[in-house]
Formats: structure tokens, sequence, C-alpha cells
């Protein structure tokens, strides 16, 4: 089966199609700056459209349209609908009951869905959402302190979000290490993170709740933060709901304690040219991920691996290095020179380590399109049974 896998930002729209079951890459692609000045699509359909024309056609990879099989979207938040299901009305308005709460990902994403349903009719869609690994979490790790009410009536409980990638991380390890039997915590770090962590392949905990607003601090979102510091603030701002969850989502987390940048890369260059605020934001950052390090060794009841992905994850040195200093009390010794050449997938713990640490790329259009062509055939399945 042929999968397209779309990923689906804000302004912007990645793709493969892969062959399936064989992971063959066929084709991929971009687009960039949707519906922004200087962008070539003005809107999701168009781009839509230019990816299919890019994909489908003479001298393409694929020689027509009817070659999908089916589309896989890596969805975010669609509340308690956390498993991989085919995208129909249902999924799309538990996805717009759920805006508010992921904001940058869920209106693109609708968008995207409802576009593709119109230029490939008849193609199977496949949601594969972010939360779906968190499903199987302890009650006692999902509920807030809050009215039990607003968990069972509507649906405030924590999810977890880069679900994809985390499983990724999960299955790469297992293979790495020979073994599913393994206590292992996984550092998901780029423009948006987390922290999850794995018993034997399934997931304990992880830092997200019940947003991706939450959590670790964002490139621009706002992490972790007391409720009653943000209702305190909503009064002497006298702003609205929606006013300040535009500010805690888009103009907070580390541009936010920066004043500047929220990329970890400007950071690092402002700081050392002697730039505080960038450094507090570096520091901030990296004192969370070893908070949360912290609660899920000791939630493990110890630690046989320790992962980094994503761009920052994959390519900063110097963040791995700060987030992993002094834990050798723990059996984590980083081989510091391993660490500075490393590129792509390798261990940068020493050979005496009684903990492993990997870096371990994510491949995330694997997952989803693994998960996207299994719903598929159930599905099939499905229909041939009640035929």
């Amino acid at each position: 089966m042929k999968c397209l896998i779309p990923n689906i930002g804000s302004t912007s729209f990645k793709y493969r199609v892969l062959d399936m079951p064989a992971e063959s890459v066929l084709a991929q692609g971009r687009v960039e700056r949707i519906g922004q000045p200087g962008g070539e699509c003005p809107d999701y359909p168009s781009a839509i459209r230019t990816c299919l024309s890019g994909i489908a056609g003479p001298g393409r990879p694929l020689s027509s349209l009817a070659e999908i099989g089916a589309v896989g979207f890596k969805a975010v938040h669609a509340g308690p609908h956390n498993e991989p299901q085919i995208v129909d009305e249902e999924l799309l308005a538990a996805m717009e009951e759920f805006v508010f709460l992921a904001p940058a990902h869920n209106p693109p994403y609708i968008a995207a869905m409802k576009a593709f349903q119109q230029e490939l009719p008849g193609v199977p869609l496949v949601a594969v959402l972010e939360t779906g690994p968190y499903r199987f979490m302890d009650e006692a790790l999902t509920t807030y302190g809050a009215p039990y009410e607003w968990r069972t009536k509507y649906g405030i409980r924590r999810y977890g979000f880069h679900g994809a990638s985390h499983r990724s991380s999960r299955e790469r390890t297992q293979v790495l290490m020979g073994r599913k039997e393994i206590r292992h915590i996984s550092c998901h770090l780029g423009g948006s993170s987390s922290v999850a962590a794995f018993r034997n392949g399934t997931v304990v905990d992880m830092s997200m709740g019940a947003s991706p607003q939450s959590g670790l601090p964002q490139n621009n979102r706002v992490g972790d933060i007391d409720a009653f510091a943000v209702l305190h603030m909503m009064k002497k701002l006298n702003l609205g709901p929606d006013e300040m969850a535009t500010l805690l989502s888009s103009r907070s987390g580390l541009a936010g304690i920066s004043g500047k940048s929220g990329d970890v890369r400007d950071l690092s260059e402002a700081a050392k040219a002697g730039d505080s605020r960038s450094r507090l934001a570096l520091d901030v950052f990296v004192h969370s991920i070893r908070h949360y390090v912290g609660s899920f060794l000791l939630q493990l009841g110890g630690l046989d691996v320790l992962t980094f992905s994503g761009g920052i994850g994959e390519n900063s040195a110097e963040i791995r290095a700060a987030v992993l200093k002094d834990l050798g009390g723990f059996g984590i010794e980083v081989d510091e020179d391993r660490n500075q050449s490393i590129k792509g997938e390798g261990a940068i713990s020493t050979d005496g380590s009684a903990v492993k640490v990997l870096v371990v790329p994510a491949n995330e259009e694997i997952v989803v399109a693994r998960e996207t062509v299994a719903m598929v055939e159930r599905a099939k399945a499905s229909a041939q049974a009640l035929a």
C-alpha cells in the first residue's frame, strides 16, 4: 500500500509517500509560508494540490493519484478520541471541540483533512493521534486536582503529546538495546519539547498535560505555570481568556523569557555574547528537562537508557551536556568527545556507563504509516464481515 503522510504546520506542509510494508520513501517535499506574504500557496487546499501534482503523473513517483491507498495524519488533539481512526465527521467535531487547547495545531489539521476529503474522494484518511500512546497511563497520573466532573464531562485531564516521536524513539531503542524489557526516558527536544518514560515499551508518564502548552517551556509556548499566576495576570492586564491564550501560546516560553528568539541556536549565540536573559532562558529549559528526568527516574525505579530526539536533542551537544551534568550517581556517564562529535544515531555515554545514553533521530512518518495501514486493514476486515 502506498501511503501519503502529510506533516501539517501552522504555515507549512511537509509530506512523504511511503511504500508499505517495505517502508521505502517514494517521494517527499514541502510547501512553506502557506497563506503568508511571499508564499506560493494562499491556503491549505492549494498547498495540497501542489503536493499532489508533484507526486503523481508522467515522470512522477506515482503514475496517478489512484495509486494512493491511504493518507495518514499525525493529528494532535481530539480529547478522548485517542486511538488511530478513520477521519469522519465525529473525529473532526472532536478536534473542533479541543481547538482552544491546541490552537496552533488543530485548525490547520482540520483544514487539511477537509481538503484531502475533497481532493481524494474515496481514499481512506486515518488520524494517528499524538495522544494515543498515553491512553494506557494510570488514572492517578492523568487526573488533575480539580473537580472530577471536569474530567468526566469536559475531558480535562493529562493527555500527553509527541506520541509519534516518542514511540519512534522507543521502538528504535529497543532494537539498539537488543531487548524490550528496558526502563527508558525519551527526551524529544525541538521547537516543541517533551519528556516521556517507558517501562518495557509501555508509557509510564510524560511531561505534557491537557494541552501542548504544558510541560517544558517551548519555543514560544509557556510550559508549566501556576494557574493562579495566570488568573492574577489576567486581572492585572485586563485580559480575557482568548487574549491570555494567545499570549501563553505564542509570546511566552523561551522567546518570552529572552525577549528575543525562542530558537535555542540563537539563544546559545546570544548567551555566549553575554546576553543574560538568553542564558536564563537556556537555564530554565535545561532545569525543566532535568526536573522531569529526575521525576521519571524515580517513577521507573532506575534507568537503563536515556535518548535524545528532535532538532535540539539531535544537534545540540551543549543542551545534552547540560541536561546530563553530574548524574554519575545515577549511573549516567557521558563521553564528552562522543557528545561533541556525534552526527545522527549513536551512543554518547561512556563504555562503562551503567545507563546507555543514545541520540536517536525521530522517524514519525514510519510510525504514522504503520498505524495507517493497520487501521485501513481493520476497517476493510470489518466491512467484509458485515457484508
